[in-house]
């Protein structure tokens, strides 16, 4: 499927997202995710509102595009699509259908079909990953969830991060599910700390963590995620950014960063992201050089005008930090890795 995938986006970028939706819930299916999980996933591809039913418990859910769940619990509509015995799934679209409505609830018709089935019909017992990776629910609730997914107190894992569109070209075998988070519903693995962690385009891999913090591990991979740099990179580990991946990940969305706007202004310049990638990496302006591909009296320049716009020498004490963390925030606030192709 991700061949095939690979070969058509060139030639019929339509045709690419419907595969990617199929691919999609192939992933889900393997990964064994729960009914919400399903559902969230379907409504954050479709954009609107999902919902389902199952006449045997008369258990109606309805999920958002961002993976909560819809206060609006009310019997399916007239025109729901029924998928077996007593289940039957709907969009709640407001206007003219999308290009794509169709294969997203073909598709999630068939996972639901195929998790209601081998004598699972009236209960859907697997425990939410979200709920041990959510810092906002009690200590005993989290281990509670851990231990009900197998995971050991005494041994440490890490979490990986991925959009719904990522191709994945080797699965980590971990515990999987799709979880909502501030940034969009996300593909969440859990896997041992020393183990393989799949590779995924694109993808965010966590700190190692035991069972009590691995919610770090979830937001220190959504942070390692949206750092990631299509298609030069595809996976971005926190590692990579020692302390500096918790202060962004505990860093609200709209704290007051001076200096963002500073590297704003820098950025303005045609070659203004390139040279501060290569300031943030690089130990002397000569290594910038290189980093960057041009001469070293170019980025000498350069870090001049830097200087002037920053306040500061990006290479003098304390402002190689200032800079390093500003950057960091900036890419933040400007990632686009976990922007989905909007339905044709």
């Amino acid at each position: 499927m991700q061949e095939l995938l690979g070969r058509i986006a060139a030639l019929d970028p339509g045709a690419s997202l419907a595969l990617r939706v199929i691919a999609c819930f192939d992933e889900l299916v393997v990964g064994n995710v729960n009914t919400r999980a399903l559902l969230g996933a379907a409504a954050s591809l479709s954009g609107c509102e999902v919902g389902f039913h199952q006449a045997a418990t008369g258990t109606t859910m309805r999920v958002c595009p961002r993976g909560e769940l819809a206060r609006d619990r009310d019997a399916p509509p007239p025109g729901a699509r029924r998928i077996a015995d007593g289940l039957c799934v709907w969009l709640d679209r407001d206007g003219a259908p999308h290009a794509n409505d169709e294969i997203i609830l073909e598709r999630l018709g068939l996972a639901l079909r195929i998790r209601y089935g081998r004598d699972r019909q009236d209960t859907d017992l697997r425990r939410d990953l979200g709920q041990l990776l959510d810092p906002g629910l009690p200590l005993a609730s989290r281990r509670q969830a851990a231990t009900a997914l197998g995971l050991h107190p005494g041994r440490r894992y890490r979490v990986v991060a991925a959009p719904l569109f990522a191709v994945w070209t080797e699965h980590p075998g971990g515990i999987e599910d799709v979880v909502a988070t501030p940034f969009g519903t996300i593909h969440a693995s859990v896997v041992p700390a020393d183990g393989p962690v799949g590779t995924a385009d694109p993808s965010g891999v966590g700190v190692a963590a035991d069972v009590d913090h691995l919610h770090t591990s979830f937001t220190t991979a959504l942070v390692a995620l949206r750092l990631c740099e299509r298609p030069t990179t595809t996976t971005v580990s926190a590692d990579d950014f020692g302390g500096l991946v918790s202060v962004l990940a505990t860093m609200p969305p709209d704290a007051e960063v001076p200096d963002v706007e500073l590297v704003d202004a820098v950025t303005a310049f045609p070659w203004g992201r390139a040279t501060l990638d290569a300031l943030v990496r690089a130990g002397t302006v000569r290594q910038a050089a290189r980093l960057a591909g041009v001469h070293h009296s170019t980025m000498q320049s350069r870090v001049e005008t830097v200087a002037g716009l920053l306040g500061f020498d990006p290479f003098d004490g304390l402002g190689r930090t200032r800079l390093g963390l500003a950057y960091l925030v900036w890419r933040l606030r400007h990632s686009r890795v976990l922007d989905l192709p909007a339905p044709t």
